[in-house]
């Protein structure tokens, strides 16, 4: 079975990705390529008054890339840009409930589009 190990919430992010596309006009944006596996992850967001207001990912990869994408945009949307700088790989794979062992390393694209946004 293609996605044995997958839990149901990262399944329902990775079937039903959230925020994809592209920001209009975008204040900030980044576009990285996971050295490891070739995942590739395209971030734009909006900042106004320091707080992100709308923020989208277009990914192109396996599974865990596109539901770790999908789980970045939910965690930083509302919230302060200092606050998001903070986030880490290990905070998406806690909002999806864990990838399956040796997928964790497909988080990381998401972590490196933010931190590349924000330079």
């Amino acid at each position: 079975m293609p996605f044995e190990g997958y839990n149901p919430k990262a399944m329902d992010h990775f079937l039903n990705p959230r925020n994809t596309g592209e920001v209009r006009n975008p204040t900030h944006s980044a576009s990285v390529r996971n050295a490891a596996c070739g995942d590739m992850v395209k971030l734009t967001l909006r900042v106004e008054n320091g707080l992100i207001t709308e923020a989208r990912a277009k990914t192109f990869g396996c599974a865990a890339a596109i539901a770790s994408s999908s789980a970045l945009t939910e965690l930083i949307i509302g919230r302060g840009v200092e606050e998001v700088r903070g986030l880490k790989n290990s905070d998406v794979l806690a909002l999806l409930g864990g990838l399956p062992e040796g997928k964790e390393a497909c988080s990381v694209a998401a972590e490196d589009a933010l931190r590349e946004a924000f330079k």
